[in-house]
């Protein structure tokens, strides 16, 4: 019976622990909007970006020639 009960309440707990991951996703977005003075659209666009970076240093091994902001 409790195999039971821990398969029911186990998706909730993981529910809950993603919606808090993605609360603190947007309140660091917000926070680096306020920092650099940007909107959130851009700082979405710096994550994307730097995401961009870290694939390619993954794939190549390299370090790239330059940085962006």
């Amino acid at each position: 019976m409790a195999g039971v009960f821990e398969q029911l309440f186990r998706p909730q707990q993981k529910t809950i622990y993603q919606d808090q991951k993605a609360m603190e996703l947007e309140a660091a977005k917000e926070i680096l909007a306020e920092v650099f003075k940007i909107r959130l659209s851009e700082v979405d666009e710096m994550i994307r970006c730097r995401y961009e970076v870290e694939v390619s240093v993954k794939e190549n091994g390299l370090w790239p020639q330059e940085f962006r902001l």
